[in-house]
């Protein structure tokens, strides 16, 4: 059955085309690697072939708890069966295992006489506290795959450690041969190892791989991104998509505030007597764990930072500042396109700077609370510097995409929206040979508010085709080919997704697309990349 290059295949019809497929041979299903031999499945109704639990790394419990993943344990019974669920990584709720190193991974069917197809690696989101990367049917990010059958690639879904488990600073780590600092960033890239070791045997090119997140999980790219200096070897990795990176304040490993972490997760497990506090918590059960992490989730949500859990600067895998190493174009991919939505930092201040009435975090809409809270957010900040943040971003002002604000809400909202999620947007795109940057202003804008066209399969993806041809299209075009305009779904008059270079950005609205300016959020960023390290970024 062939199709027309670049032919939309609405959800509903590929539905009915799908129906008609038979089942591929079981053979394909059954993929053999250097650890063991691992079952896939088959969906007639999304026409994917599916393996949804593959161990990628040795489970990270015991000794190895804080440590980089280490490769897997053989399989030791017959084949593994991978159309199995698997445990989320200890995290803000009762669930989870720290046996979690397990990836997910599906595409369309595929044999062994065909070529090779592009790879697409996708971390999941929650600010580093929470998310995993197990999936149903049909699959996470299907819609992408499936805006066009132009576009032909196999997606990966690994999970990696969060909150303490994975984001534990504290030079206590660094000075320790039995731990290691960012082992959940270190889980990502040995993904990505595992990856480039066997991915070939399901269909995929190794030499043709994206990486993608959203939120956290597009904080992970940046990571990723800037991982080892720029200079991972070999290269893991070619194209880097970024949706609303997640990329909260990034302390040195040892500084006050990372040290500060390290003590309260002692305090709180009560290993502070103990001789050797990583041998303590090393031996602490995991919910005595995930119950300090919790708390130390929302020590600084409204001040200083959001979840307080990030990655760290530790010498080796995070080098240095993201604002520092991108103004240097260090970076591992030659190709990077980020996206951001308007409204999205009003997510993660304080709702009640909306509220004329105070709320239970002390914060109402007045300028006095405004100056409070900005105060307690840039806390390294002159009173000269806070002012010339005053100054950027006024009482009454404006942004892309945005005509005009007038309230504090807005402002607030406008100030960590920059410095958290567009401004690394705009940062890793610079820095890139070739760059996109892209806003999503469809009401109301707020972070993840763009995920229904292209997560799940979403009835708006059928009542708005032209929105789900246009920006997802281009995402599986990226995805494909790094030109998110190679396989335009749109008609011609239609704006496609402009070079970064041409100081244009890809604007979504309600009516279709735009292309404008970026002056703006280029002056903003510049301004937080001159005074990154008071902040820090």
């Amino acid at each position: 059955m062939g199709f027309r290059n670049a032919l939309f295949v609405p959800l509903h019809i590929l539905a009915l085309i799908s129906s008609s497929i038979s089942a591929p041979v079981n053979d394909n299903l059954l993929v053999h690697l250097n650890y063991g031999s691992f079952q896939g499945a088959y969906s007639a109704d999304y026409n994917i072939s599916y393996f949804r639990k593959i161990p990628f790394a040795a489970p990270p419990v015991g000794d190895l708890r804080f440590k980089r993943p280490y490769p897997p344990h053989a399989v030791q019974y017959g084949v593994y069966d991978t159309n199995q669920t698997f445990d989320m990584c200890p995290q803000r709720t009762v669930n989870g295992s720290e046996d979690c190193l397990y990836l997910g991974l599906y595409s369309r069917p595929w044999s062994t006489h065909e070529r090779k197809r592009p790879v697409l690696v996708v971390y999941y989101g929650g600010a580093f506290i929470e998310g995993d990367a197990a999936f149903t049917i049909p699959p996470a990010g299907y819609p992408v795959l499936n805006a066009s059958y132009s576009n032909d690639f196999v997606v990966v879904y690994p999970n990696y450690r969060l909150n303490a488990f994975g984001f534990l600073p504290g030079k206590e780590l660094k000075n320790s041969p039995d731990a290691d600092l960012n082992p959940g960033l270190l889980d990502q890239q040995f993904a990505l190892k595992w990856v480039n070791e066997h991915i070939s045997a399901f269909g995929g090119d190794p030499q043709n791989v994206t990486i993608w997140g959203q939120s956290a999980g597009g904080g992970s790219v940046v990571a990723q991104v800037i991982a080892n200096g720029g200079h991972t070897e070999p290269q893991l990795f070619t194209k880097a998509l970024a949706s609303s990176p997640f990329w909260p304040k990034t302390y040195r490993y040892d500084e006050p505030e990372a040290e500060a972490v390290y003590d309260q997760l002692v305090d709180l497990t009560g290993c502070k007597r103990a001789k050797n506090t990583l041998d303590c918590l090393k031996k602490v059960d995991v919910q005595t764990i995930r119950n300090a992490s919790l708390i130390i989730d929302a020590s600084h949500t409204y001040n200083t930072t959001s979840y307080t859990w990030a990655p760290v600067i530790d010498g080796e895998f995070i080098q240095e500042s993201l604002t520092a190493q991108t103004a240097r174009g260090a970076i591992n991919p030659e190709l990077v396109w980020g996206m951001y939505n308007l409204h999205e930092g009003e997510n993660f201040i304080p709702p009640d700077l909306a509220n004329t009435t105070t709320g239970t975090n002390g914060f109402n809409s007045s300028i006095a609370s405004f100056d409070a809270w900005l105060d307690g957010y840039l806390p390294r900040f002159s009173s000269r510097l806070i002012q010339e943040v005053k100054n950027l971003y006024p009482p009454t002002g404006s942004a892309e995409g945005l005509p005009s604000y007038n309230d504090t809400y807005t402002r607030a909202g406008l100030i960590y929206r920059d410095t958290v999620l567009a401004c690394p947007t705009l940062w890793i795109s610079e820095a890139a040979k070739t760059g996109y940057v892209g806003e999503y202003t469809i009401p109301p804008a707020k972070h993840a508010s763009d995920t229904i066209y292209w997560n799940q399969v979403n009835p708006v993806q059928q009542s708005q085709p032209l929105i789900y041809e246009g920006f997802t299209g281009a995402f599986a075009s990226f995805m494909q080919t790094g030109d998110p305009n190679a396989h335009k779904l749109t008609p011609s008059n239609v704006p496609g997704v402009p070079l970064l270079s041409t100081g244009e950005e890809f604007v979504i609205d309600t009516n279709g697309f735009a292309n404008t300016r970026i002056d703006h959020l280029k002056k903003r960023c510049d301004f937080w990349r001159e005074h990154g390290p008071q902040i820090p970024l």
